[in-house]
């Protein structure tokens, strides 16, 4: 990072680089010198959380008109990509809102991406996919009570065996293909709370264990 406010991203992160970074991405790159330094050091490095794709129609971004400088937005973009909780989504919006002003749209729906992929983190979820007129949530595991709450919420919803649930895109209610991706997003978020309210979740694997 202080490399970066240095130079600038240009030739670390550009075509010309070479080397390391540009051999495994800048992400991994870090990972991997977090875990010599605590090799050296002594220390158990922490577990890497969990992989979780998310991909739905929005465009989403942090615009160089709102954070201009390089190794700040890509500060940003790496926080939000690491959120594990909707508190720390809460906690990022709130300091893009204090240091930079209100977000722009496609700010905004990176946010609103962020609390997706807090919302998948705190049920479970590895791959969240709106495509093709449906979404697919998986893995998804429910309670019988549960399961009932999603034949009400979408009655066309498919619970499969290996717990992948797939909804289609209803024309209203909360998720609507007439909608644009960010109330898509929304949408899937009301969803997905009101399906398993906070809390009920441990419950949820707790009663799965027994």
């Amino acid at each position: 990072m202080r490399d970066l406010e240095i130079r600038g991203a240009g030739n670390l992160l550009g075509g010309e680089q070479s080397g390391h970074i540009a051999a495994v991405g800048f992400d991994l790159y870090c990972q991997m010198v977090t875990e010599a330094v605590s090799e050296l050091t002594g220390e158990t490095p922490s577990e890497p959380p969990p992989e979780i794709s998310i991909d739905v129609p929005v465009t989403a971004s942090i615009p160089r008109d709102y954070i201009a400088r390089d190794d700040l937005r890509m500060e940003a973009y790496r926080r939000l990509a690491a959120v594990m909780h909707k508190d720390d989504v809460e906690d990022i919006a709130a300091e893009w809102a204090d240091r930079y002003g209100p977000p722009p749209p496609p700010a905004a729906a990176l946010l609103a991406v962020g609390r997706v992929r807090a919302e998948a983190a705190r049920l479970g979820m590895r791959d969240v996919a709106v495509q093709k007129g449906s979404v697919r949530l998986f893995p998804l595991v429910l309670r019988e009570s549960q399961k009932l709450r999603l034949k009400r919420l979408s009655p066309r919803a498919l619970v499969k065996s290996n717990d992948e649930i797939v909804m289609p895109l209803a024309a209203s209610g909360p998720v609507g293909s007439k909608q644009d991706g960010l109330k898509v997003v929304e949408g899937l978020l009301t969803m997905l709370a009101e399906l398993v309210p906070v809390g009920q979740e441990a419950a949820t694997m707790a009663s799965l264990k027994a």
